[in-house]
């Protein structure tokens, strides 16, 4: 692989949104710019688009092959990585496949689970997307061996490991918890993430333990959820030191989605000395240890198990997660366009 490449991003994740797979790829390109890498990211803010039906704060940008495709004409990447499967991945799917670009993808999210929980449909209506989508690139980079296992049997099997990480400078036990919870009735059990149907939060908030329940992301349940459950504590989204400190301080994390392939708010909240509790699923299974997890079908038993842990062993994992392993896993997955071309020739 090349000291210093021009490599393209193409994704329908990207900021404002505030979501796993936005950080994910904001965190590997500043780290692959601090390596000398030329980026071309293409992402919504650049189009015009129109927010996604259920879900207005993702927006769909609304373009063309032809569109993407004379943006990396002109940057003339030496890689091509499509990371996720909405239009502008549509878009630069079609122009590598109709120029010989090799190209890599991403599977960042549960999509047909996803799909299952807004719609009502069963979730096998929507695989033969995922393949015909992911079935040409070169390699399909997944976080997790319970994602890989999942392709596979889909009959995905090119699939090669791409890890999470964590800021560790921003994520630590010192980070100054907030406020609101010098107030609070212990033990305070904290959710991050968006708040949607498909993460499950019914079941956290539904919990029996006692305490206080504080819930930090925004999304599109969120004020049916507030009206629910009026003696939860809504904050909206947060970030950097904020966000830090809401983990810090923090009794215990609940991660209650049956549908994440990773879960990068769980090592993030490790990385703070807070200990997790989840259900046994894709996700948890792969990221908890025993010492730094609990998790349990009953969830009010894996908060009870989790609040039993040593935040020192919760800090040790969380800690062995760093985005510069994981930016040196996404570029030996990547493919040079250089190389396939030279062998078709």
């Amino acid at each position: 692989m090349p000291a210093h490449m021009k490599i393209a991003i193409i994704t329908d994740a990207w900021a404002p949104q505030v979501n796993g797979v936005v950080r994910t790829l904001t965190a590997v390109t500043d780290r692959l710019r601090a390596l000398g890498h030329e980026l071309l990211v293409i992402s919504p803010d650049q189009y015009a688009s129109i927010p996604c039906p259920s879900y207005p704060e993702i927006r769909l940008a609304l373009t063309t092959r032809h569109g993407v495709g004379a943006r990396l004409t002109d940057f003339a990447p030496d890689a091509v990585h499509i990371a996720t499967e909405g239009p502008l991945g549509i878009a630069a799917r079609r122009f590598c496949l109709d120029h010989g670009y090799p190209f890599t993808t991403a599977y960042h999210t549960q999509f047909p689970d996803y799909l299952a929980r807004r719609t009502g449909l069963p979730a096998a209506m929507f695989w033969p997307f995922i393949r015909w989508f992911h079935g040409p690139a070169q390699a399909i980079l997944v976080s997790t061996e319970t994602v890989r296992q999942q392709l596979r049997v889909q009959g995905l099997t090119h699939v090669t490991h791409w890890g999470r990480g964590v800021d560790l400078d921003c994520f630590s036990p010192s980070a100054a918890a907030p406020e609101l919870y010098a107030g609070l009735p212990r033990p305070i059990q904290l959710y991050v993430g968006r708040v949607a149907v498909e993460k499950n939060i019914e079941a956290f908030l539904s919990s029996g333990h006692p305490g206080s329940r504080v819930v930090v992301g925004d999304g599109p349940a969120r004020e049916a959820l507030a009206r629910a459950h009026p003696d939860a504590h809504f904050v909206g989204a947060q970030s950097g030191a904020a966000l830090a400190g809401y983990y810090a301080g923090a009794d215990v994390f609940v991660f209650p989605s049956r549908t994440d392939t990773f879960g990068l708010v769980m090592i993030e909240a490790m990385a703070c000395g807070t200990p997790v509790a989840a259900y046994p699923v894709s996700g948890p299974l792969d990221v908890l240890t025993a010492r730094a997890g609990a998790m349990d079908d009953d969830l009010d038993s894996a908060i009870a198990a989790a609040l039993r842990l040593d935040r020192a062993d919760c800090l040790a994992a969380g800690r062995s997660f760093t985005w510069e392993a994981s930016t040196r896993q996404f570029l030996q997955a990547l493919v040079p366009i250089s190389s396939r071309l030279a062998l078709a020739a």
